[in-house]
Formats: structure tokens, sequence, C-alpha cells
């Protein structure tokens, strides 16, 4: 998935500011809706995700509905999961969909040499993808095999999900038992082209997609958004020259952003660590607003109208494996550090929701900075960063509300090749107006050993009657869940507003998360 770095971490100063912070909250200022896609999901084959994670087979002791897991299922029916990417990642570049569709027992296995060299039966594929999609109500993301593919077989393949009737494709697919066809709006045409899916150069990329794109064809009842392999992370001049050589053939322009601590060597434990590493962590996933100003403002000069969208379809942290866990699975742990990733992420989605159009964590489960973990005995844990997105789910398809933020205190620490330094503040906030009136507002203080008193006032409100909500907090940092204690980390009522008027004053604890619904 990604390249090279190595860089040392050490805290610098604490620079103490107020011990309160004011929040103007202009209630009456929203325009932007937060796209309920910002908090998609990504399943690539990789590991356990696939099977094991979302999917056991019919066969299979552990408990399902029609083979997928049925824990797994309720969990993630439970987030409201808007969008789920699929199949990879670097796994679309080496997958043929015509392996994973008709009858289990005929299809052929493969080898995933991205990911471990584990071998899959092929027995979950298009049709299994796309039925869990509408069991869960969310938008299938379709990733095109653009690396090891052509033309006409990612052609074939939107065919025959969504063509109705009277072609091939579409008689294949019935042939198979799927008379109706799907609705499937998001196609990734390629994934990080730049590196796995073909290490290509982005004028040749450019060209390639122009290709593909002119293929991929909407049929009635069905309109494609089609999305262009964009950059990674710092590579600017990817975006400029997709710009110019594809422009608007495009609807949306990938990018994606890990947190790590270095691409070479260590990238360190997800649960051990010091201070110093999870204040580095802290400065490094909030450097994504920069990195998203910068994409943005490129895009503004030729799409100042803001059609194209900035779609973030791979972000998160990425640790070391788990030791004893099975090399190139990426199977990590889930900490509170996590879950202060997650929800500060989501604070700058936010913001940036006029071109942040689709957003999908990596992944979903088993994977890197996952919502669920699972084994072979039937356990199945939540983690830190599950209940993150749980309690976020209010502000899917919410107003943005802009807010001013006074007086939190800030933290700086030494920085990487692209920066020498970070300064962040110690507090995140985020607030949006929901459908019924009501106020849902976030709050986040990653600092490890202070609380903050906060006061939060409303534009335009005459009188709060309710401010109500969870806490997510921890004993250490480093605490998370497993499956011999599956609820060491998880929200529990906070009963620790108090309102007036048009303010809400809240002290909130070190290393906490809040989430208030406000009337």
């Amino acid at each position: 998935m990604k390249k090279i770095l190595t860089i040392a971490v050490c805290l610098s100063v604490t620079l103490a500011v107020s011990a309160k912070t004011s929040v103007n909250i202009h209630a009456d200022k929203g325009q932007q809706k937060i796209n309920k896609e910002i908090y998609g999901q990504f399943a690539e084959h990789l590991g356990s995700c696939i099977y094991g994670g979302l999917w056991v087979g019919e066969n299979s002791n552990i408990p399902n509905i029609n083979g997928y897991r049925k824990d797994v299922f309720e969990a993630l029916k439970n987030l409201s999961v808007p969008v789920l990417r699929w199949p990879g990642g670097c796994f679309a570049d080496q997958y043929h969909w015509k392996d994973g569709i008709g009858p289990k027992e005929q299809r052929p296995s493969l080898r995933n040499n991205n990911w471990g060299g584990t071998m899959e039966d092929n027995s979950f594929g298009t049709h299994e993808f796309l039925n869990l999609c509408e069991m869960l109500g969310c938008e299938p993301y379709i990733s095109g095999n653009v690396g090891s593919g052509s033309v006409q077989e990612l052609s074939e393949w939107i065919e025959y999900m969504t063509c109705e009737e009277g072609t091939p494709m579409a008689s294949l697919r019935k042939q198979n038992g799927r008379d109706k066809a799907w609705k499937v709006k998001y196609i990734g045409i390629g994934n990080e082209a730049w590196g796995c899916g073909g290490n290509m150069r982005p004028e040749y990329y450019s060209d390639i997609y122009r290709k593909y794109a002119t293929y991929c064809h909407s049929y009635p009842y069905n309109r494609l958004y089609k999305i262009a392999s964009g950059a990674s992370d710092y590579d600017y001049d990817w975006t400029k020259i997709l710009l110019d050589n594809i422009g608007f053939q495009a609807n949306g322009y990938s990018l994606h952003y890990y947190t790590v601590t270095g691409w070479t060597g260590s990238k360190g434990s997800a649960i051990k660590f010091d201070n110093d590493q999870y204040y580095w962590t802290m400065g490094k996933c909030l450097e994504i607003e920069d990195v998203i100003n910068k994409h943005s403002a490129m895009m503004d000069k030729k799409d100042p109208q803001k059609r194209i969208g900035l779609m973030v379809d791979e972000w998160g942290t990425w640790w070391d494996e788990e030791p004893g866990s099975i090399r190139g699975h990426l199977y990590q742990q889930n900490s509170m550090r996590d879950a202060m990733v997650a929800s500060q992420t989501l604070d700058i989605f936010h913001r940036h929701a006029d071109r942040v159009k689709m957003a999908n964590i990596a992944q979903v489960v088993n994977v890197l900075q996952s919502m669920i973990l699972t084994n072979d005995k039937g356990g199945m844990v939540l983690t830190p960063t599950y209940h993150v997105f749980e309690m976020y789910k209010g502000f899917q398809e919410a107003t943005f509300l802009p807010l001013d933020m006074d007086g939190t205190a800030t933290m700086t620490v030494k920085g990487d090749e692209h920066n020498a330094q970070r300064t962040f503040p110690l507090i995140s906030a985020s607030a949006a107006k929901k459908a019924d009136g009501s106020i849902i507002l976030a709050m986040t203080n990653v600092s490890l050993d202070k609380a903050e008193d906060i006061e939060f006032t409303f534009d335009s409100m005459n009188k709060i009657q309710q401010a109500s909500g969870r806490i997510l907090t921890c004993k250490n940092i480093t605490d998370y869940n497993d499956f011999e204690n599956p609820a060491k980390v998880i929200p529990t009522p906070f009963k620790g507003a108090k309102t007036s008027k048009n303010t809400v004053k809240v002290t909130l604890p070190a290393k906490s998360i809040v989430v208030l619904n406000i009337k």
C-alpha cells in the first residue's frame, strides 16, 4: 500500500496556555451537509477481514446469516455504515471478478500475492458482497482491476452488476441466481496506481483512466460516480497532473493517508507505546488537515464549484502486526490512542465536507484500525474505534456548524521530513444540526493528565433545555479491548454538562471523547 519513511519520535515542549477553553458555535450559520459517506468502511481481501471476519460460510459452526457472521453483521448494522469499499486495496488489481461468481464449488482458488500468499477459495465474490451491502443498507464501492485487468473486464463487470436485462452479462447474472440488477454508484478505476496498482507515472495513468472511464457505462436506473486513483498523502504533483489531464472526466479523486511512525522497519506497537510516541501520533493524525487543504487548493483552481469530490478512501493508523499473528495479514490491536485518532480525523472531515465527499477507514474487521476483531472460536470484540464511529453516527447528513475556539492549551512535537515540528491544540470539537433541530456536539481532550474546562456558547439559541450524552475514556491511554476483557474501553453516560441560557459548560476529563445531544 505504501512507500518509505523512517522517523524519530520525540516530544518537544508543552505550551501551557489557558486552563479554560471558550467555544462559540454559530448555530444559525450552518450551510454544508456532512456527507454520510465520510463514515465509510473498507473491506479488502487481506488477512481475516473477509474470511473469518465478514464471511464464515453457510456451513460454519459460528452463527451466521446466509454465511455472514451474525455478530459482525449486527455490529455493523448498528453503525449505520453508509458505504463499503471492496475488494481492495492492492488486492483489487489482481482480482478477476468472474472467478468469484457461479456455484461456489466450481470457483477457482486464488493465491493472495499481496498479503501473505494466503489461498482463498473465492466463496466471497460479487453476489456475496453486493447482497451484504443490500442487507446493511449501504452503498457498494467497487474498486476495479486496472493493474492486471482489462477495459473489457471492468466494463463487463459493471454490466453484470447494473444492467437489468438484454445483454450477455445481465443474462449471466440471472443464470447465477440474481434476476434484478444491483444499484452500484461508486466505481474506483484502479487503486494506488502510483504503487501496488501498477507503479505508473501520473501522465500514463491519466491516459489509462480516460480509456477505462470511456467504457464504464451507466445503465438505465444506475448512474456511476467514477473515482480516479489519486494521490498518496503529500504527492501534490500527482493531483496537479490528474487535474490537467483528467479534469472533470472523474467525479472524484482518491487520497490515501495513514498515521504511522515509519514505513520501513518497525512502525511501533499498537498497545505498547510511551507518552512521546502518543503525542507524536496526535500531531501526525492532525496533519491530514494540511494535506487536505493543499490538495483542495489545487482542486479549487480547476473546480471552484467543488464538483469533483476528494475521496479519502484509505485512512487510519498503521502499527506493527501483533506478535504471533500471520505475517502479511496486518492484524493489530486497537487502543484508546486509535480512538483519539478517529475522533479528531472525523472532526477534520466535517470541516471539509464541501470537498471531502467520502472517507473509508482501513479496515472494517481484523485489519489495521478496524471496527471489530474476531477469532475462529466465535469471539468478537468491538474496538475503541468502533465506539467512536457509533457515538459519532448522528453527524451523518447533519448540517455542519462553524465554531470558534479560544484559549485551549497546545502541544508541540518534533516532526518528520514533511514537517519540522507540529503544534496542535489539545482540544478538538465538532458540532452539527440534525434534521430534528437538535445539535450534536463532539469534543476530544488528548491531554494525558489535564482536564479542560470548556464553555460552549450557541449563537441564536435562547434557552438550552437539555445536554446529555456519553463519554469514552480509560485509565491508561494504552487500554484496549480483547477477547478476555471485551468491555475495558466502552462508552458510559456523561453527566458533566451544565446548561445555562445559551451555554453548555463541561469539564472534559483527560484522554476522553464526549458526544452530547443538545436540545
